[in-house]
């Protein structure tokens, strides 16, 4: 069985769409997935700081077709994407209540509740009662998961996570690893990740 690593954040568009669509795509190719919630905002400041220089100083035609884009990729997979009022979010709140329910095996569920709250709801998912009631519908105990996202492991196994991605090349939100080397980018490349877990299955060469 391969493994299909999946490095996020919550406050991507691009990554929720992938999210989407990650689980299908490691059932249909029978790949072990593995979630790893990560800080962009942190991978952003150590290898890819232009991210803010173009969101300060937009190409007007390229903004314009990225919204197009964003747009056409949200119905080419049947979500609703609106416009937060809050962006970017502080979303290391959000990333360490990913870690929580990942402990409880709830993470999948409490991930699209984020990003349902986030992108559809238009609510600021930075704020801990936001994340709290967003805890208690999918199924986590609100009171210790309140308790438990500011524990300084859950915060070390954040950094950590958000380190090893930087580490190993990566430069932002989705990220996903087939079989620890072999890096991929982005809600679009997820056709190719398939084909490489499906090379991978047949025994073809890489």
């Amino acid at each position: 069985m391969a493994t299909l690593e999946f490095f996020f954040d919550c406050s991507s568009p691009w990554t929720y769409l992938a999210f989407h669509g990650i689980e299908a795509l490691a059932e249909e190719t029978g790949a072990e997935l593995v979630w790893r919630p990560i800080l962009v905002g942190g991978v952003f400041n150590a290898v890819n700081p232009t991210v803010y220089e173009q969101r300060a100083n937009p190409v007007p035609a390229k903004a314009r077709y990225y919204a197009k884009d964003l747009r056409d990729w949200a119905r080419h997979v049947g979500l609703e994407l609106g416009k937060p009022a809050v962006f970017p979010v502080n979303s290391v709140k959000a990333m360490r209540g990913c870690l929580v329910a990942q402990d409880e095996g709830r993470l999948p569920a409490f991930a699209r509740r984020v990003f349902e709250a986030y992108w559809q709801e238009g609510r600021d998912v930075s704020e801990p009662a936001v994340l709290v009631e967003l805890a208690g519908q999918a199924g986590l105990d609100a009171d210790r998961f309140a308790e438990r996202i500011g524990a300084p492991e859950v915060k070390a196994r954040l950094r950590a996570n958000t380190e090893e991605l930087i580490e190993r090349g990566g430069f932002g939100s989705p990220t996903m690893f087939v079989e620890r080397e072999d890096l991929y980018f982005g809600n679009d490349r997820l056709v190719l990740v398939r084909e490489a877990l499906r090379r991978r299955a047949a025994g073809e060469p890489e």
